[in-house]
Formats: structure tokens, C-alpha cells, sequence
């Protein structure tokens, strides 16, 4: 049984001063994983006792930024998904395990006027065609802020938001795209109808007192992991970040 913690700190060193190192301690998880860590190496050094740390920072400072620390050595570790153009932003971490893959992804956001749609597109295809690679060699876990809240229910205010950033038609037909190839969303699995359930909220408008947020955080599976899925949960109580973290349990 493993137990495996997401989380968009939105800046890590900001977030150690609002009780980071508390939660990574008390919730024990064998894997955890970050994004939008927005740091350079040498920016912070986390005594992380019984973890192995791995780092993908963006070449452009105090910007995206991924990083995984897991009690188990894994087989392997690569940065990026091989393609130069995606590879400078520090998205992807990828850890192999002797029966699966562990990816953390910081999936780009399609920004103001959807003006980085077009790139958000391109990224989507070679994202879902190098996690299929993976899946036809082992099972894939993938973790992270993927940027798009995936149906109506995903979302406080979907009608509002219908052409915006996170909830545009394009952005929500890959998500389905990506599910169809052979991927669960393990918090749906557990929860089919479930409302109300957000993992961010704008730091505007007081959202997060009104709840009105969405559901960007994820933990997606291989098909053939869903009868060893357990649990899945969204921790709503922790603060820190405009995100909150979000768990998967699984019997692997």
C-alpha cells in the first residue's frame, strides 16, 4: 500500500513559512510531489529525512518548477518529455519504479486571452503521446496541476468561464482525449457526482472563504492500476497555497 501527495505549492519557499514542513511530515506519504516550486538550485535546502529529492527547475527565475522526494530509490529519474521546447520550463519529473511510473507534471497554463492556447495544444499531444510510450512499458501514475478543470462539475462557475483559461472547449476535449487513451481519474473513480470538491481558488474575491473554485489537481492512472486503487481524496483543510494538496492511495 502507497500512499502518494500532490501538491502546486505556488512558490515552496513561501510556502515553508505556512507550515510546509509540518504537513510533509504528519501526512508520511511515500511519494510526494510538487509543482510551481519556483526556484533555482540552491534557493532552498530541505532536510527531508528518509526521502530521495529530485529537481526540475525552469531556466526563467521564480517560475514553474517541479520536484519529487519518495522514501524508495527509483530505477530511474528523467526531466522533461525529450522535446527541447517543453523541456526548458521545468514541468515534468519522471521517476521509474520496478512496477510503475511516477510522473509529477505543471502542465502550462493557456494565460489571459488565451494567448499560450495554441502552444497548450501542441504541449497536450506530445504530453499524452510520451505518457502512452510509457504505459506500453509499465503503468503510469500521474500527479499535478493539469491546468483544466475537466466538466461542469469540475468548477463553481462554469458557465462564466466557459472561454477562459482552464475551462476552454480545446482545453477540456484533451483532457477527455487523454482519458479515452487509457487513463482514469482516480478522483472521479471514487467520486462519480460528488460537487463542491475544489483544489484552487483565486487569492481574489475572497473565493476560497466562498468556495469558488476548481478542480485543476489530479491524479490520473493506467486503466489496469484501478482495481489496485484505494483511495483518493482532495485535502481542502490545508492552506499554504492557492492550491491544497491531493492524495492517491493505491496497493502497489
Amino acid at each position: 500500500m502507497k500512499k502518494f501527495i500532490s501538491w502546486n505549492v505556488n512558490g515552496l519557499r513561501a510556502c515553508v513559512t505556512k507550515g510546509f514542513l509540518d504537513y510533509f511530515k504528519d501526512t508520511d506519504a511515500d511519494a510526494f510531489c510538487l509543482q510551481e516550486t519556483k526556484l533555482q538550485e540552491g534557493q532552498i535546502d530541505l532536510e527531508l529525512d528518509g526521502y530521495f529529492q529530485y529537481w526540475n527547475y525552469a531556466e526563467k527565475k521564480g517560475y514553474s518548477g517541479t520536484a519529487l522526494f519518495t522514501k524508495e530509490k527509483p530505477v530511474s529519474v528523467s526531466y522533461g518529455i525529450g522535446i527541447e521546447k517543453h523541456d526548458n520550463e521545468g514541468r515534468v519529473i519522471t521517476a521509474e519504479f520496478d512496477d510503475y511510473y511516477l510522473v509529477t507534471c505543471y502542465t502550462p497554463n493557456s494565460q489571459n486571452e488565451l494567448k499560450r492556447l495554441d502552444y497548450r495544444m501542441e504541449w497536450e499531444d506530445e504530453f499524452r503521446a510520451y505518457l502512452k510510450k510509457l504505459d506500453e512499458i509499465k503503468p503510469v501514475i500521474i500527479c499535478g496541476d493539469l491546468n483544466v478543470a475537466h466538466n461542469e462539475i469540475d468548477l463553481k462557475n462554469p458557465k462564466t468561464n466557459r472561454k477562459n483559461a482552464g475551462f476552454t472547449d480545446e482545453e477540456r476535449s484533451k483532457m477527455t482525449e487523454l482519458l479515452e487513451s487509457g487513463f482514469t481519474d482516480t478522483y472521479r473513480f471514487f467520486n462519480p457526482d460528488r460537487e463542491g470538491v475544489y483544489s484552487w481558488w483565486s487569492y481574489r474575491f475572497k473565493a476560497r472563504e466562498k468556495n469558488a473554485g476548481w478542480r485543476i489537481d489530479y491524479f490520473l492512472t493506467s486503466e489496469r492500476l484501478n482495481e489496485k486503487l484505494v483511495s483518493a481524496d482532495i485535502h481542502t483543510e490545508i492552506l499554504g497555497s492557492d492550491h491544497c494538496p491531493v492524495e492517491l492511495v493505491a496497493d502497489i
